[in-house]
């Protein structure tokens, strides 16, 4: 078995997980600046093209949670499992059918935007020049699809492995070469054309797939644990099924936490427009900590899909509880630190008085509330890697119910702080779903993958149950 394989299999979780998760955290802080910084310059060609980006990018991020976290998870599982059991048959035929269901999910991904794009971003308030400009950027962007969900889908398959640090420096290099690529292509300087708001999207488009192409030749290449065949082997039905099942759940756990924030929005504006942008500025900081999660959940889950794939489920749970005390550990200094000073956040987006005060409210309930998040989404994480989704995606579903439900309820109540209480409500059910989903999964000996060889993993020096 090779040597990185052992290491999902046998080294100390712990100390495995924080070792791989520092160029998980890097990426995500990378293509955070990148995104940012973008913005900065696509807002110098004016309030239209700023406009139009705006309307694009929600479509571009969503597009970005499934491509990578929900379908490149379910992709991180099968290899994961796979390479667990030994079965270098069931690995070739999991790469190749996720290149395959990949150039099809991006085909459509192309389609769909080209064909409704205009539409959609003209229902999401666009008008006028920014809405040209929304259009112009978004052809660009998304005929380039395909090697945007190509490079997702590579990192995944490297990542399933444990290697985390590869996907990272082709991340984190091209996003160093694409903050100069990007303005020159926009203002035209230099041999380069000024493009405009296009010069974004070609940028964009050469990032992915430059990247995808040096991610698919390492691939490919065997200069990892991967080693698969030039030409697709005999493929079956199997990976594409535990594919969609897994990707497919974890679209929607992805569309919680946004659907969670919209409907909050929905039921804060409707009680008192004044508190919206406080709301806003608040939730920032939640999202600010699904990269931080991703960095220990991405290894968690390499690690619990081997272990599955080998048969050990015990040392796959042990994985899942470390990985979510971690998770908390961060998550909750984060939020305890915000309930203590709320203000100094939300100043850094607004010093309005009803601001800072809204948004003020919203961190001293919720911000306490933090490590349950944490803890749930490294616990999702590490289910996600054993391929079992179906709690995890009951989680998600009552997190958004309770959210409107019990939300709405409490808001009409007991005014805003009632409607917190039942957002920190949601991260408590969602939590403790999670946990129970590990423990049911992590008790018994997991079923070995369909034609996989005989594995017998040592744990400690003892043999796995």
């Amino acid at each position: 078995m090779d040597p990185r394989t052992r290491m999902l299999l046998e080294a100390p979780p712990g100390r495995t997980i924080l070792r791989l998760a520092w160029p998980n955290v890097l990426v995500m802080a990378a293509q955070a600046a990148v995104g940012l910084i973008e913005t900065y310059f696509v807002a110098m060609l004016g309030e239209d093209a700023l406009a139009g980006m705006s309307l694009v990018f929600p479509v571009l991020m969503l597009l970005q949670m499934v491509s990578a976290g929900a379908v490149g998870g379910a992709i991180l599982s099968g290899v994961a499992r796979a390479l667990g059991a030994d079965d270098r048959r069931r690995v070739d035929e999991v790469v190749w059918t996720s290149v395959l269901l990949t150039l099809a999910l991006s085909l459509a991904t192309t389609v769909g935007v080209l064909v409704g794009g205009p539409r959609l971003y003209a229902a999401m308030g666009g008008t006028g020049g920014g809405l040209a400009a929304a259009v112009t950027y978004s052809a660009i962007v998304f005929a380039g699809a395909v090697p945007l969900w190509l490079f997702n889908s590579f990192a995944a398959m490297i990542r399933g492995t444990g290697n985390m640090l590869v996907p990272a420096l082709v991340i984190v290099g091209g996003a160093l070469i694409l903050v100069p690529v990007s303005p020159l292509l926009i203002f035209g300087l230099g041999p380069f054309p000024r493009l405009g708001i296009a010069g974004g999207g070609v940028a964009v488009l050469a990032y992915y797939t430059i990247g995808a192409a040096i991610l698919g030749w390492y691939i490919w290449a065997g200069r990892g644990v991967l080693r698969p065949a030039r030409f697709p082997p005999p493929l079956s039905a199997g990976p594409v099924k535990d594919i969609l099942r897994i990707g497919s759940a974890s679209t929607v756990n992805a569309f919680s936490t946004n659907v969670t924030v919209a409907a909050t929005l929905a039921l804060v504006s409707a009680a008192d427009p004044a508190l919206v942008a406080g709301y806003g500025a608040g939730v920032r900081l939640e999202y600010l900590l699904v990269p931080l999660v991703f960095g220990i959940g991405a290894p968690a889950a390499a690690m619990a899909g081997a272990s599955m794939g080998a048969g050990n489920p015990k040392r796959a749970g042990r994985v899942a509880w470390i990985a979510a005390a971690l998770a908390a550990i961060v998550t909750e200094s984060i939020g305890i630190a915000a309930a203590l000073a709320p203000e100094a956040w939300i100043r850094l987006f607004s010093e309005q008085p009803d601001v800072v005060a809204g948004g003020a409210q919203y961190l001293r309930i919720v911000g306490p509330a933090y490590g349950l998040f944490g803890a749930g989404f490294a616990l999702y994480f590490a289910s996600q890697g054993a391929g079992r989704v179906a709690l995890p995606l009951a989680a998600a579903i009552l997190r958004i119910a309770v959210t409107v439900g019990v939300g709405r309820l409490a808001m009409s109540a007991f005014g805003p702080p009632g409607l917190y209480f039942a957002l920190a409500s949601g991260l408590a059910l969602y939590a403790v779903v999670n946990a129970i989903n590990v423990r049911l999964w992590s008790r018994g000996r997991a079923a070995p993958l369909a034609g996989s060889l005989p594995a017998r993993v040592l744990e400690r020096g003892q043999p796995g149950p």
